[in-house]
């Protein structure tokens, strides 16, 4: 290799790297994705997790597909046409068949060709808007009918009848099927409520969680300021009275274990960040936070019509109920299987059969039949027996399940008017002191200044004031938390006085 071509070598590749330098310099100095800054209520976290969460999209499908196999089977109460197409049926075969006059079997071979064609009008039988699980439909049968043995002989045939068919003894599917959609539909709505209540729950007690620590965040650093003004203070008292300077010491020991407290704090804050962003499941680049703030509404509850609200609200009861009459419907279906019916079948129509496809639309024949088949069960070694007595203890199974959250149901809500009633009243109360301990402290400060009080005192004072601001996080909470429990017990919402039910049911 020359010179020169070792020359242009090395300028080329050495453009091509500059270039893909810049390209990766150029990417990354642009972020892959902008932070956000959220500053969450709890409506908010609800509203991001609602939106984000994979169960309330699976059962929002869930819903739509019972919707459409409820309208699948509404529609089988409504007229259906249908058409049979034979075109055509071609037959050259040999068979065995009996000769009455020979009275010998004889080998016949057969060469035939059927086009045929049956079109069909049904609609079930509807008496006070109640399917009777019959059907009453208007046919028309038209077939043209080729046999080539020794001579070629063509058939055509029309007719047209209305026919009749009603089963008695045996359980109505028609209706059995409609109602039974009508369940699932409802069974999947309560479902979505229901576990769009349990994903209020979950978010909120994140929530709480990462209020509880931004709360203290706020107390420590209101503490740390107070120290800090008391150490001012303790200089200012040294500088006057040499004999004082420990006081000076011991703020700051005081002082250092605060910021301790409160570093210990901040790293709780943002362990609670991650676990909130991660069930929002917001990217690890948002950064997430809370504004703090006080809302207390009293509400008076009663506990009877607290009760009255989760006997009729609660999905978890009104999913069983629908269990049971599903299990009715089963047990109904169960004892039509391999019993005694009766299958009654009437038509009446017009008929025509010619060699000449134009004369079988003129000069109808009357055509009529009836049949009544009746199946009769004579010995099956129990099997129906014990297909129904199955039946009927799964029905039981769901009675006992019932009863049972009923009294768990009761039981709960008892304890969360309790728990409410308890939280609300501490709350209140701590609210009121909590206006003064600022000010007392205050006034602590003011008087230690003066020497009327010890530096003990004002210690004592500040971490009263602590106490007091951390009992009323506790109070506020536990009445928060109370209120959300009570909401889930009775699927009612306290404060803005509306049914879970009629709050969060799908759109139709």
């Amino acid at each position: 290799m020359t010179r020169c071509s070792i020359k242009n070598y090395w300028k080329k590749y050495s453009a091509i790297w500059v270039f893909i330098a810049m390209g990766l310099s150029t990417g990354a100095n642009q972020p892959l994705r902008a932070e956000q800054d959220i500053v969450l209520t709890l409506d908010s976290a609800v509203d991001i997790a609602m939106a984000s969460s994979y169960r309330i999209k699976q059962l929002e499908l869930g819903i739509e597909r019972t919707r459409n196999w409820l309208k699948s089977r509404q529609a089988s109460l409504k007229s259906k046409v249908s058409m049979n197409l034979q075109a055509p049926a071609i037959k050259a075969v040999s068979e065995t068949k009996w000769n009455s006059t020979l009275q010998k079997d004889e080998i016949i071979h057969e060469n035939t060709a059927r086009w045929q064609m049956d079109l069909s009008i049904s609609q079930p039988v509807i008496l006070f808007g109640y399917p009777t699980n019959g059907y009453l439909s208007l046919n028309n049968k038209l077939y043209r009918y080729l046999q080539k043995n020794s001579s070629t002989e063509v058939d055509y045939y029309n007719r047209y009848y209305i026919k009749f068919e009603q089963p008695f003894f045996l359980p109505n599917n028609l209706k059995n099927n409609i109602e039974d959609s009508k369940l699932d539909l409802e069974r999947s709505e309560l479902a979505y409520v229901q576990d769009r209540v349990r994903l209020i729950d979950n978010v909120a007690d994140d929530y709480y969680d990462l209020y509880d620590v931004i709360y203290r965040d706020m107390i420590f650093k209101r503490q740390t300021e107070n120290l800090e003004k008391v150490a001012e203070i303790a200089a200012e008292v040294a500088e006057q009275d040499s004999d004082r300077a420990i006081e000076t010491v011991q703020v700051r020991v005081e002082l250092a274990n605060t910021r301790e407290t409160l570093l210990k704090n901040q790293s709780a804050i943002r362990r609670e960040k991650n676990r909130t962003k991660q069930r929002l499941q917001l990217s690890f680049e948002d950064s997430v936070t809370i504004k703090p703030t006080v809302r207390i509404s009293p509400v008076t509850v009663d506990v009877d019509q607290a009760i009255v609200y989760g006997y009729s609200l609660q999905p978890r009861l009104r999913m069983l109920t629908i269990d049971k009459r599903k299990n009715e419907i089963d047990l109904n279906n169960s004892k039509g299987w391999d019993s005694f019916h009766i299958n009654l079948e009437m038509t009446y129509g017009l008929e025509k059969q010619k060699d000449r496809f134009r004369e079988i639309w003129e000069e109808y024949d009357d055509s009529h039949s009836i049949s009544l088949n009746a199946y009769v069960p004579i010995w099956d070694w129990g099997r129906r027996k014990s297909r129904i007595e199955a039946n009927k203890i799964t029905l039981r199974k769901t009675e006992l399940y019932i009863e049972e959250s009923r009294n768990s149901i009761r039981s709960n809500i008892i304890n969360a008017v309790a728990n409410l009633e308890d939280y609300q009243q501490r709350a209140l109360n701590m609210q009121l002191n909590l206006d003064m301990v600022q000010e007392i402290s205050d006034v602590g400060m003011k008087q230690y200044r003066e020497n009327t009080i010890s530096l003990q005192d004002l210690l004592q004072m500040l971490t009263r004031q602590t106490e007091t601001e951390l009992n009323f996080l506790a109070a506020y909470l536990g009445y928060r938390r109370s209120l959300l429990s009570l909401m889930t017990q009775t699927f009612y919402d306290y404060e803005n006085e509306i049914s879970l039910i009629d709050k969060y049911r799908p759109a139709s």
